[in-house]
């Protein structure tokens, strides 16, 4: 077994090289300059469309769930212990640079998942269950052709694996540890009690998945979000000075007296733009797949709404995390991940501060378990159609009751490696699709823009 930890190790060390975020922040970068800024030039236009679709009955078009629905879905993947744990991670390896990095990330990234979201309304397709499927997988055999379609079942297995990893096992992990460290509560407990809600949830399919990210993940969101404000607040004249740290650093680098020897202007990229990556999934392909179940009469506009996920994942949340670290100045105290964010959190709000990233982890790894669920069905359903999505849920809630008392190193290896192989097959959908999401948009700004809000 440690010669297979070591093996696939070295495998996701290989994919995972600075090759691999070229691919995914040139992508980013190609769409952005392809679209002539168009995600950061409208994005007020599109916090217009979503707050307008909030609204029930306001939708025109077909869909299960509600454009603000299928964000919240997407969201409840991304938003998480990327934004809290690998926060940490990138200033710790990174310093406060690396911060910059993950915004410069983020504002190519809203390009990346425009376009994906586009995609997904443009090539959905209508299930025997009379629901609307669609992601990478579709868009690559609908929008490329049959011949590309092996490409499409390659992103569907890479993505079935991928889901019992990062949207599983290692989530109900991190649950059972944080409620054993909190709490005292037993591992299996925790894994039991999670396994039931996620069934309960889950079986509704994305109707019921998506209601419950519409309540659950506004709502630890603000709290999250509050706390950091608290925390600033009481630091504000520090704040200048944190901003300006973040930005001198991301040119100089930092020589740190912490928890590294020195970090340089290479290592803020690297890191900036690997967690910035892994924290909104840009470029991953995940997406799209709640995407494609919006009620919508119009790809563009849900892609306007879907590149917000990036947006508020990033530029939002994971900047209150960072600002937080900062300017209560425990960036080079040595600790790293969730362990850096929850040492700032409880220094600068004594006693709620645990609370509110003990329970955000917790509120947040749940989310994230429903809707790889999802994920993982549509995966499921491209490759064997609809018949064994039932067996597969119940074997969905044995891994996350599995997952909580078990060791993940061969998981955490595995879903590394999965997560890239996924990558690949929607960047190359992305770029050789891209002349079909820059026609579309110069299509619909024509002159639709007002009536669209209205």
């Amino acid at each position: 077994m440690e010669q297979l930890n070591t093996f696939l190790e070295s495998v996701g060390g290989v994919l995972w090289t600075p090759v691999m975020l070229v691919l995914l922040l040139g992508t980013g970068i190609f769409l952005t300059i392809g679209l002539q800024l168009l995600p950061l030039r409208k994005l007020g236009y599109g916090f217009r469309l979503l707050w307008a679709g909030i609204r029930p009955g306001a939708q025109k078009g077909e869909g299960e769930i509600t454009p603000f629905g299928a964000l919240m879905t997407s969201l409840s993947a991304t938003i998480g212990t990327g934004n809290i744990a690998g926060v940490g991670t990138a200033i710790h390896l990174g310093g406060p640079g690396a911060v910059f990095w993950m915004w410069m990330t983020a504002l190519v990234g809203m390009a990346t998942k425009y376009a994906e979201a586009v995609l997904a309304v443009r090539y959905r397709e209508v299930d025997s269950r009379n629901m609307h499927v669609g992601g990478p997988m579709y868009y690559i055999k609908n929008g490329l052709g049959a011949r590309w379609q092996w490409l499409g079942a390659a992103f569907a297995l890479f993505g079935l694996v991928a889901a019992f990893g990062i949207g599983n096992t290692v989530q109900s992990n991190s649950v059972a540890d944080s409620m054993h460290q909190a709490l005292a509560v037993p591992h299996w407990l925790t894994g039991t009690v999670m396994a039931a809600v996620a069934f309960a949830v889950i079986v509704g399919g994305i109707g019921r998945i998506a209601r419950v990210a519409e309540a659950l993940v506004p709502i630890m969101g603000v709290i999250y979000v509050l706390g950091a404000l608290a925390i600033l607040g009481y630091h504000y004249t520090e704040i200048p000075q944190g901003l300006a740290r973040i930005v001198t650093d991301a040119f100089t680098g930092t020589a740190a007296v912490g928890g590294f020897a020195g970090a340089g202007v290479m290592a803020a990229i690297q890191f900036g733009v690997a967690r910035g990556l892994f924290s909104n999934e840009a470029g991953l392909g995940s997406a799209p797949m709640a995407h494609a179940s919006a009620r919508t009469d119009d790809p563009v506009r849900q892609g306007m709404v879907g590149m917000l996920g990036t947006f508020i994942d990033t530029i939002v949340v994971c900047t209150m995390t960072a600002l937080v670290i900062v300017t209560t100045g425990v960036w080079d105290s040595g600790e790293t991940g969730a362990g850096l964010t929850t040492t700032a959190f409880s220094q600068g709000l004594p006693g709620p501060g645990d609370f509110v990233v003990a329970f955000g982890l917790v509120v947040f790894a749940f989310t994230t378990t429903l809707t790889w669920a999802f994920y993982g069905e549509r995966c499921l359903e491209f490759l064997a159609g609809v018949k064994p999505l039932k067996a597969f849920r119940l074997i969905w809630v044995v891994g996350i009751l599995s997952g909580s008392v078990a060791s993940l190193e061969l998981i955490w290896n595995l879903a590394d490696i999965t997560m890239a192989l996924m990558a690949f097959p929607n960047l190359v959908a992305l770029v050789l699709l891209s002349p079909v999401v820059f026609r579309i948009s110069r299509d619909y700004f024509r002159g639709t823009e007002a009536k669209a809000v209205g």
